[in-house]
């Protein structure tokens, strides 16, 4: 299963956006009056999250659970995204809703805030001789070491 980095925008309209452990986007999704379950299906139908992600210092209820539902990393940007930082999204790439890009804004800005060390674990795997270099990118945003999550691929201990 494919290991993503999922950015949730819940409310009456509830959007999530997820991209792989490359930065690339797998999915994006809104719905009306969603809720909880909908969330869990649509990030299950996209991968196995890695992160959850909001756009908000403080991540609502349902963004906490998702991150507890998946046992993911719950992320939070140290202030508010601003919406002009959001418009520049919008720019970038044509979509939808307000609530796509509110989504895909928490999944892009938490991707960005890990990719110097994505990058660095996918340099080392293939040094190392990794193969599933994704699972150990997971297992290292999951605060294992790299020693600790490369040996443990090596030894099948780790099957996520």
């Amino acid at each position: 299963m494919k290991h993503i980095v999922v950015g949730v925008d819940p409310g009456k309209t509830c959007a999530i956006a997820c991209l792989d452990l490359n930065g690339k986007l797998v999915s994006l999704e809104t719905m009306r009056f969603g809720g909880l379950e909908w969330f869990v299906s649509s990030i299950r139908k996209a991968g196995s999250p890695v992160v959850i992600a909001c756009d908000k210092k403080k991540a609502d209820e349902t963004v906490s659970k998702l991150a507890a539902i998946f046992d993911a990393v719950l992320f939070t940007p140290k202030e508010d995204i601003s919406v002009s930082r959001k418009k520049d999204i919008m720019r970038m790439i044509k979509m939808g809703s307000l609530h796509e890009r509110d989504a895909l804004m928490a999944a892009v800005t938490a991707y960005n805030t890990y990719a110097n060390k994505l990058n660095q674990v996918e340099h080392m795997s293939r040094e190392n001789g990794i193969n599933n270099i994704d699972a150990v990118k997971a297992l290292v945003l999951k605060k294992h070491s790299f020693y600790e999550a490369s040996k443990g691929m090596k030894a099948g201990r780790f099957v996520r």
